[in-house]
Order: C-alpha cells, then structure tokens, then sequence
C-alpha cells in the first residue's frame, strides 16, 4: 500500500479531532500519517498487534487521549514523558511490566488504566484496580506520584553517580597535576645537575688552562732567568778571556822580541860579526847595560 493510500485511508477514518483505527490489524502505529494531522488529538489503537511504539510517538505533542488497550506492548518508549498534553491514557491488556521514568513527566494526565498488565509489584500496587472512572484517576495520580518517587531515585542515583564521576575526575586531576608537578620537579632537578655538572666542567677546564699557562709562565720565566745567568756568566767569563789573551800576546811578542834582542846581542858579542857596522851599536848598548848593571850591584852591596 502506499503512502498516499494510507493518508486516504486515515482521512477515511478521522472524525472532528478523533482518528478510530481499532481494529486494523495493525503491528505499527502509523506515526508519520498521524504527525500530518495535528488537528486530531485524539487516537484511537486498540484491538490490534502493536507491539512497541516508535520513538517517533513521542513526537506527537498534540495528542490529548490515546488508547492503546488490547494490545501486545512490552515497554514504552524512554521519552514518553514528552507528551505533555496527554491526558487520558489506556493501556488495559497489554504486556507490561515497568514503565519508563519520564512518565513522571506527564503533568497533564489526570485517567490512567493499567489492568491486566504484568506489572511489577510496587507499581501494580501504585495502579490498583482502575475498575471505574474513579479509581482509573486515582490511578493516574498515585501512578504519577510513584514515578516521581522513581524518578527522585533516579535523579538522586545519577547525582551520587555524578558526584563520584566528578570525585572520581577531582582524584585523578589531582594525581595528574602531582604527577606533573613531580616531573616538573626531576626535570628542573636534572636541568640543575647538568648546569652544576657543566659548570663543573668549565671550571676544571678553566683550572687546568690557567695551570698550563701559569707553568707555561713559570717554564719561560726560568728559561728566561736560566738564559739571562747565561749570558752573565758567559759576559763574565768571555770578557776576561780576549784581556788575557792579547796580554799574552803582547808578551809573548817582547818576550820573542827580546829573545831575538838577546840572540843578535850574543851573535853580534860573541862572533865575528861583532866588527860588522850594524853590531857595533848593539854591542855598545850590551857593554852600557852591563857597565849599568854593576853599577847598580855595587850600589846595593853599598846599601
């Protein structure tokens, strides 16, 4: 069937407000069709094979009274506390067993029928027999005000659960900024060893280049001083040494001088060469050296 024959067919069954599709052998409610119809505020499912209502049920906000007994549903959708204008709601003869906690939320619902529904047992109790008009209102109030109390619960649960997330979360944020904090502490400690380690090591360098050049130094200031003695002593003893050899030259030149002086006296004195004309002077200054000389020994013996 398609989807312009099921809108013909649910205009077939709208009167005024109220849409009748009881009886239609349906498994799904027809939630697209019916959202197409926001006049109609009244609905009417029972007597057919529904076994769930989509999500999308809970989008029809208009709706004011829905019936959906006889059939086979076994939950409700989660957010059917979004239909705040629900005021009458029955679900007589169907399959089940909780309702969802939204449901707290239906402030307008003042009719409720839950009978012949497995219910859980403090639910069944809140319910009651809703035998009459009376007893389905006070159904619907004394259903809601359990709901509330569930939702509470709820509520309370999820804020405990909260609070320890967030416990929890404050726990582990405080671990983290400790273990961060350690970290930041070794690494700044690391950084420190390595600068007093580095510095160490430029001191010690420093140390032993300022060892070198003050041995260096001291290395030059003896070779200076050994160098400077040197030439001291080699100034002291070299100077002496050219005195005294020119000295002994010099004598030794008049002692050969006198030598030969003596050898041409005794030549000239004592040979036949002793009449030649350049032995004559010679051989005077040898007589008037001797003829001194005795003079002056009997000069001394005188004395």
């Amino acid at each position: 069937m398609s989807k312009n024959s099921k809108v013909l067919n649910l205009k077939d069954k709208i009167s005024g407000n109220e849409v009748d599709l009881s009886l239609c052998n349906l498994t799904e409610v027809p939630v697209r069709e019916l959202a197409l119809f926001p006049k109609v505020t009244v609905v009417d499912l029972s007597c057919n094979n529904i076994t769930s209502l989509p999500p999308e049920f809970c989008n029809l906000t208009h709706l004011v009274k829905v019936d959906l007994s006889k059939n086979q549903l076994t939950g409700l959708p989660d957010d059917l506390g979004n239909l705040v204008n629900l005021q009458h709601l029955d679900l007589y003869n169907n399959k089940l067993t909780n309702l969802p906690v939204s449901f707290s939320q239906l402030r307008s619902l003042k009719w409720l029928d839950l009978k012949d529904n497995p219910l859980e047992l403090g639910l069944a109790k809140a319910a009651g027999d809703c035998l009459d008009e009376k007893q389905c209102k006070q159904c619907a109030t004394k259903v809601l005000q359990h709901m509330r109390a569930i939702q509470e619960e709820v509520d309370h649960a999820r804020e405990k659960r909260l609070l320890r997330e967030k416990e929890l979360e404050r726990k582990r944020e405080a671990k983290q900024r400790e273990r961060e904090a350690r970290e930041r502490e070794a690494r700044k400690r690391e950084k420190a060893e390595e600068k007093e380690k580095r510095r160490k090591e430029y001191n010690a360098q420093k140390a032993a280049l300022a060892a070198q050049e003050q041995q260096k130094k001291k290395s030059e200031e003896k070779k200076k001083k050994n160098g400077q003695a040197a030439d001291k002593k080699v100034a002291v003893e070299s100077k002496p040494k050219p005195r005294r050899s020119v000295i002994g030259l010099i004598f030794k030149l008049l002692l050969l001088l006198l030598v030969g002086l003596a050898g041409v006296a005794a030549v000239c004195h004592l040979t036949d060469l002793q009449k030649e004309a350049f032995c004559l002077p010679i051989n005077a200054a040898v007589d008037d050296g001797l003829s001194w000389a005795k003079e002056q020994q009997i000069v001394d013996l005188y004395q």
